[in-house]
């Protein structure tokens, strides 16, 4: 049920107000009263609200002041201010301040309905992303407690908070893509869009309309202009995975790129502007592809400000315990069904193993025992399986 605040010095006012939103039923809103910019301020810290209608001309504290201290304290609420006395300055000057509308008294009633409606729309897609986007931060989170992997989080957290370019090295598996993610949503750039590019999967013809663009008719199939992955990573991060398996062309493309913040799609003329933080990662030995010509010396440089290197899971043995209830959790969500437990010796056992494909292969085997295995997998169960 959707909760509105009115910050209104007068009372017949507020009255009219409330009397308006509960007569829209199919909203099933619940409307409480403040009397004063003061009041209305200590409700908004104490209480969760979807929308706040607020006066401005107001004794002790004036809507502006209750708006202004509102958006100090982070309280997400979105405003609608209104005044009998509103010029087009104090509207716009509430709207520089963040308030969501602006509002004449006494306000039209299909102004006032479409404005609480589209406010409320925005309200509940704000708290969706939200939930989603801790979906996925769970989803990529770095599990364990290791030594090893308590390096790799001390590094992400100095890390993240610069503008600086990371070489994210290690095995297949290993979790990289965990380290950028977590990088990307611990920086300042959380709000703006990760953007991945798998290196390895992109054929070398392709690579730089990928990563580019291309404008229309560039090639055979370009029946259109299409906008690459460093436009589409604007004001956020570009995730070059498998970066040792970039084509030496497309190579010295990037390295202009990083030189000078712009790009250029492939068969256009105009240089593009990006704002893009570039992480990288590899299971490859760079310094050896660079002594064989296969990997640029110079945008190696580039990339590697600060070099992270993951453990693999042999190197963080400790970690599997923990790893596999995780698994076993995320299993029995995503197959609806009840969750299955690891007995202590299945549990030593998948330690002893050598685990070459890292936590990917981990992942796979426990999806096997939840298949094959009964409610409780056993010893046996690993050795039959694994």
């Amino acid at each position: 049920m959707p909760k509105i605040l009115l910050i209104e010095d007068e009372a017949s006012i507020r009255a009219v107000l409330k009397d308006i939103l509960l007569d829209q039923k199919e909203l099933k809103l619940e409307v409480d009263e403040a009397r004063d910019g003061v009041e209305g301020l200590q409700m908004l810290e104490a209480t969760s609200y979807d929308l706040a209608f607020c006066d401005i001309k107001m004794p002790k504290m004036d809507g502006m002041e209750v708006l202004e201290k509102a958006k100090q304290k982070n309280i997400a609420c979105p405003f609608i201010m209104i005044s009998a006395h509103g010029t087009t300055e104090m509207a716009v000057d509430a709207i520089r301040m963040g308030a969501y509308d602006f509002l004449q008294k006494p306000p039209d009633l299909n102004r006032l309905l479409i404005t609480v409606r589209n406010a409320l729309d925005r309200q509940s897609l704000i708290r969706e992303t939200k939930s989603l986007r801790k979906k996925v931060s769970r989803k990529y989170e770095m599990i364990g407690h290791s030594p090893a992997l308590e390096r790799v989080r001390e590094m992400v957290e100095k890390v993240s908070q610069t503008e600086a370019r990371v070489l994210i090295t290690g095995p297949n598996g290993s979790g990289k893509e965990l380290v950028a993610r977590a990088i990307h949503e611990k920086s300042q750039r959380s709000d703006g869009p990760f953007v991945e590019v798998n290196c390895a999967s992109i054929p070398s013809e392709l690579i730089e309309s990928e990563l580019f663009g291309h404008e229309k008719g560039s090639f055979t199939s370009a029946v259109k202009q299409r906008i690459g992955k460093f436009e589409q990573a604007e004001g956020g991060t570009l995730f070059l995975d498998e970066i040792g398996d970039m084509s030496l062309a497309a190579q010295s493309k990037v390295l202009r790129a990083l030189q000078e913040n712009k790009i250029t799609r492939v068969g256009g003329e105009k240089d593009i502007p990006v704002n893009v933080r570039v992480l990288a990662a590899t299971n490859k030995d760079l310094k050896k592809e660079i002594g064989e010509n296969r990997f640029r010396e110079d945008l190696y440089h580039r990339l590697g400000v600060i070099l992270i290197t993951v453990p693999s899971l042999a190197e963080r043995k400790e970690d599997i315990p923990v790893l596999a209830e995780k698994f076993l959790n995320d299993l029995s969500e995503e197959y609806g069904s009840k969750k299955k437990k690891l007995d202590p010796k299945a549990e030593k056992l998948l330690e002893s193993y050598p685990w070459t494909g890292n936590i990917r292969e981990l992942r796979n085997v426990i999806e096997r025992l939840v298949i094959m295995a009964g409610d409780i997998i056993k010893a046996e169960d690993v050795k039959k399986y694994v």
